[in-house]
């Protein structure tokens, strides 16, 4: 698979171009999608309440996932701030507070949490998940349903319904104890403390302390598609409880020996020159 040229418009449902690059069309401008070549970067932008998300942006990631999987040429998303500093503070406490006798609006927000969380943990895409500041309760969630964390030197990561007394997800404690084990997962649930970038990696929270997820990403985009996909799909069965292989897992193991990035793959090593996926 050759590569899009960089700054190639993304075009399609709900978006627009500008300079080179495109982001969706959304209220506010809080969440969007903006591609570069074969990256698509999901941009929180609302740094006025450090990027806390309220139901419309839970809402509105699904929306943005099922845009981003419809463009062939995408092929890997990074979720980040759009101005740096806190990745994600979490829930916006202000719309909770303000709905909190509405079961209504309870059930519809958590509906809509669900189902983000759902569908980015199972992006067709690898998904890398730049940190540079604060990391918190749903904003923390988000982040564990990449595949891979990269932490900046300030990046800070807690999960905090304890302090609150609530709980979190079923699903996303699930994502947290797949990552750090359950002695970890309890210590932070139950303490609601603030990890550092050097902890989070100590722990398995995060896989690589970077500025910028560049050289992440460039990596990603060094390996076969089809490998890192069908990989994707195996790990996620893993976790979700698949032991052993089935007639899926078997055909799309034999489908590689017939594939386009098996032909390249194997022919570059023969040549000695770097693959060109």
């Amino acid at each position: 698979m050759i590569l899009p040229s960089s700054g190639q418009a993304f075009t399609g449902a709900g978006m627009t171009e500008h300079a080179g690059r495109t982001m969706s069309e959304d209220a506010g401008n809080t969440l969007r999608l903006e591609r570069d070549g074969a990256v698509a970067s999901l941009l929180i932008d609302r740094a006025d309440k450090r990027n806390a998300f309220n139901i419309a942006m839970w809402q509105r990631l699904s929306e943005l996932l099922a845009q981003a999987d419809a463009d062939p040429d995408i092929r890997v998303l990074v979720v980040k701030s759009a101005n740096g500093g806190a990745f994600c503070a979490g829930a916006d406490i202000a719309e909770l507070l303000a709905n909190k006798d509405d079961a209504a609006w309870r059930a519809e927000n958590q509906r809509a949490i669900n189902r983000a969380q759902y569908e980015l943990t199972r992006f067709r895409l690898p998904t890398v998940a730049m940190v540079e500041g604060d990391c918190v309760g749903g904003g923390c969630g988000i982040a564990l349903a990449c595949d891979i964390r990269v932490a900046g030197p300030q990046a800070r990561f807690g999960i905090t319904p304890a302090k609150l007394g609530l709980v979190y997800p079923l699903h996303d404690v699930k994502l947290l104890v797949d990552l750090v084990g359950p002695g970890q997962a309890r210590r932070m649930l139950f303490t609601g403390m603030l990890l550092g970038a050097d902890e989070a990696l100590s722990i398995g929270l995060v896989e690589e302390l970077a500025a910028n997820e560049d050289a992440m990403v460039a990596q990603l985009l060094a390996a076969s598609p089809f490998s890192t996909q069908a990989i994707k799909g195996f790990v996620r069965n893993v976790l979700d409880g698949q032991v052993g292989d089935d007639a899926e897992s078997l055909r799309v193991f034999a489908a590689a020996f017939e594939g386009a990035d098996f032909r390249e793959g194997t022919t570059a090593f023969v040549e000695k020159r770097k693959p060109k996926f």
